[in-house]
């Protein structure tokens, strides 16, 4: 009756990771932020896995520790178990990746939040809830955090759940090197080998590097150091040994560590070891409270230190089920996995809930994107465009009140503050990036030529660009529009941005049933793979299976598809949902004009002020959502 798989315990932080590859720390401009902390990246690594996580540790009351829990939650961690510090700062980490060997670090943890965990943090109903419990070594070296780690055992194992450590020795943080040593991995500390020995019986299974039970055993004598942790613990031992894999020991040490039990390697290369071992140990416990044997289990963990090593960052380096399992069943085609596009893709599209939470299952979008639509209405000037957008904007977040699955669609030319207001409401927020009107499709022209202002845009944002296009297109045109649709996609992922395709070929010549899937595939075919589908209205069903088996036999993952309005009256509208809500992988609509057109006429020109405007806008909103529910509703 447990209600968790894994409950880990200690450190937490942010990791700023140095973008350049090949360089000082001091040298790096730039850095990617993710959460950190070997516990903390355990419960991510787990959670994708499938397995309830959660953990437990302190983040500061600030930006830095909203952000860890609010990842948590996206990853699907229990977040009950981090308690907010009043007082102290969430500790930092600034990293980076100099060669191969070299993988500088600096640890900012002067009396941060974590190390500020104490036995009061530890409730035992939490405990009780779980079917093992994970400590890690650093919170050993302090007597607050140890007395807490201590007793989140005792309550473990009073409430029959599993024990591990994960000897996790960095010899700064127990205070045996300085702070410029963060990468140092083994500094020989009898004090630190005393405290540990004093804790390893408390242990089902123990696991570490070869350095790591160095120190736990008191000598550099890989198999004299584990044979001496063997006298104090009958835990399972498991030693990692790089890239020669691990090896599990349930009993009497042999004289070599080629006596263990194993599971298969990887013949990967190394691009990055930082978090590797938290990966490791995810997948590690996949197998162990999966029940499987240890060949098996350590197959799991291998996979996903591979997978580690092999990218960019520690926890979003980690693969989910689906991925893993793939990866599994069909083996290493190119050592660099970062660069398998197949591999690549399953990790973007079954991991994406974690870089963009939300429920998007239902999706009822309020588009007021457009711009020449608005240029040319009377009375029209920016300033006034950009006010009613604002007044959009108030109008969806009237109909959403909070709850999910309501978004909007709004520019930055003329929509700008009404787009960042709309930032962290909870809404679903698509930006436009095509030149409205342009065929060939042509780009704003602030995205720049290689669309790198995308590293400016806030990380919730999702990239959307219309192309009108036809598959009777000649090659001229068609080439040209793939190539920037190809290079905008591009551009996006590199830089974490969902995208939105959005294809309207009834405005270019007719259309059939095979038309809009014929063009899917084309798109597919150049290795573009739209998060989310926009699609104009079809009005048979064949039309819509077509499209959609033209979606799922490229890509089983897709967000999903949103039906477009162009302007269509109530009545069409409503005719259009019931056909496509029949089908599961339609997850809603995008709508703009038929909501704000005649509302924005009338404002513009004076005939209708800012309360009404926005009543009357959230009327035609929330007429359509209910439209589309019953839709759905009936084709239950």
């Amino acid at each position: 009756m447990k209600t968790l798989d894994i409950i880990t315990l200690g450190r937490s932080s942010v990791d700023l990771y140095g973008q350049q590859v090949g360089g000082r720390l001091e040298d790096m401009g730039s850095f990617a932020k993710y959460v950190g902390g070997s516990p903390t990246n355990i419960a991510c690594g787990t959670a994708r896995l499938g397995l309830r996580a959660a953990v437990i540790t302190r983040v500061g009351d600030e930006h830095m520790g909203r952000f860890i829990r609010e990842q948590l939650s996206r990853e699907g961690v229990d977040t009950r178990g981090v308690a907010t510090d009043p007082e102290r700062l969430t500790a930092l980490v600034l990293l980076g990746i100099r060669d191969e060997d070299s993988f500088p670090l600096i640890f900012y943890r002067e009396n941060c939040a974590d190390m500020a965990l104490c036995e009061a943090d530890i409730d035992e109903g939490f405990i009780a809830e779980a079917r093992a419990l994970v400590a890690t070594g650093t919170h050993l070296s302090h007597p607050r955090t140890e007395a807490a780690v201590l007793k989140a055992l005792a309550l473990a194992r009073k409430h029959g759940a599993r024990t591990a450590l994960d000897i996790d020795y960095r010899p700064n943080l127990w205070g045996v090197a300085g702070h410029g040593a963060g990468e140092s991995r083994f500094v020989e500390s009898a004090a630190v080998t005393a405290k540990l020995q004093s804790t390893l019986h408390l242990f089902d299974l123990i696991v570490g590097t070869e350095e790591e039970f160095h120190i736990a055993g008191g000598t550099t004598d890989t198999i004299a150091a584990l044979r001496a942790v063997r006298a104090v613990s009958t835990a399972t031992l498991v030693c990692k040994r790089g890239a020669a894999g691990a090896v599990a020991f349930e009993g009497a040490i042999p004289d070599s560590l080629d006596e263990g039990q194993a599971g298969p390697g990887f013949p990967i290369e190394v691009f990055n070891v930082l978090g590797a071992g938290d990966g490791f140990f995810s997948g590690l416990m996949k197998g162990w409270l999966d029940g499987e044997d240890w060949p098996r289990t350590l197959e799991y963990a291998n996979a996903c230190g591979a997978f580690a090593v092999s990218r960019h960052g520690c926890s979003p380096a980690y693969p989910s089920l689906a991925e893993l399992e793939f990866f599994l069943r069909r083996g290493v085609l190119r050592p660099d996995l970062r660069n398998d596009a197949e591999l690549e893709q399953i990790h973007w599209a079954t991991n994406r809930q974690g870089r963009m939470g939300g429920d998007w299952s239902t999706m009822r979008v309020f588009a007021f994107d457009h711009r020449v639509q608005l240029e040319e209405m009377p009375g029209y000037t920016l300033e006034k465009g950009a006010a009613f957008k604002e007044l959009c904007l108030q109008a969806a977040l009237k109909v959403a009140d909070g709850r999910p699955g309501h978004g909007i669609l709004c520019d930055d030319r003329i929509g700008r503050r009404a787009l960042h207001a709309a930032s962290g409401t909870g809404l679903w927020i698509g930006r436009p990036c095509e030149w409205p009107g342009s065929r060939p499709l042509q780009l704003e022209p602030d995205l720049g030529p290689d669309c790198g202002a995308l590293s400016e845009w806030a990380r919730e944002q999702v990239v959307k660009v219309l192309c009108f296009c036809h598959p009777d297109d000649d090659a001229e045109t068609r080439a040209a529009q793939e190539a920037t649709v190809k290079r905008l996609f591009a551009a996006a992922r590199r830089n974490g941005l969902e995208f939105l395709l959005e294809i309207i070929p009834s405005k270019v010549g007719p259309v059939d049933e095979q038309t809009t899937a014929t063009l899917i595939r084309q798109f597919y075919a150049i290795g573009v793979y739209p998060d989310w589908w926009k699609l104009e209205p079809m009005q048979t069903r064949a039309a819509w299976a077509n499209a959609i088996a033209a979606i799922e036999e490229h890509d089983r993952h897709t967000r999903g598809i949103m039906v477009l309005g162009l302007d269509a009256p109530e009545a069409e509208l409503r005719a259009s949902f019931q056909v496509a809500a029949g089908f599961p992988l339609v997850k809603g609509f995008a709508v703009g004009r038929t909501i704000f057109g005649e509302v924005a006429r009338q404002w513009l020109k004076g005939e209708m002020d800012d309360a009404a405007a926005v009543e009357e806008m959230a009327a035609r909103y929330q007429n359509l959502c209910g439209i589309w529910d019953e839709a759905r509703e009936k084709a239950r």
